[in-house]
């Protein structure tokens, strides 16, 4: 039988997923970049505390929305260093296949702007606020 854990690492590994939450029979799944797919299932109505994790790139910002989420395990393609430790000091179970000493942006030359956000913050509710802070500016200077 295969485990909540094993079935989200699959199901992100056979598809084009980003990132993949299970438990028992559900699954929750995103195609979409960065942070913004964990936003909103902390936003949405479903409860998925205890449910098993699988995503692309977990670096701290994403580990502090795991917290709030309530999972109980993350497997990562590529974790920060600050996001195992986010892990370790809530008790979330972890499996990477890199772990990196920081999250990169998508133009591939600076810190990612999540990371950067969160950087000296260690409570996930404050990182929360700061994350969705740094979207709004980054979402209003997308639009000039």
């Amino acid at each position: 039988m295969t485990t909540d854990f094993e079935r989200a690492k699959n199901l992100l590994e056979d598809n084009n997923y980003t990132c993949v939450l299970c438990k028992g029979g559900e699954a929750y799944t995103s195609t979409e970049r960065g942070v913004k797919p964990l936003l909103d299932m902390l936003d949405g109505t479903e409860n998925l505390n205890g449910f098993s994790a699988a995503d692309k790139i977990v670096g701290k910002a994403a580990a502090m929305i795991y917290v709030l989420l309530g999972v109980k395990e993350v497997y990562a393609e590529v974790l920060s260093r600050a996001g195992a430790e986010v892990f370790a000091k809530y008790n979330i179970a972890c499996e990477y296949g890199k772990l990196t000493e920081q999250i990169i942006n998508r133009n591939g030359d600076g810190i990612c702007p999540m990371e950067k956000a969160v950087q000296e913050i260690d409570d996930p509710v404050l990182g929360l606020e700061a994350i969705k802070d740094k979207l709004a500016l980054l979402s209003r200077t997308e639009r000039k």
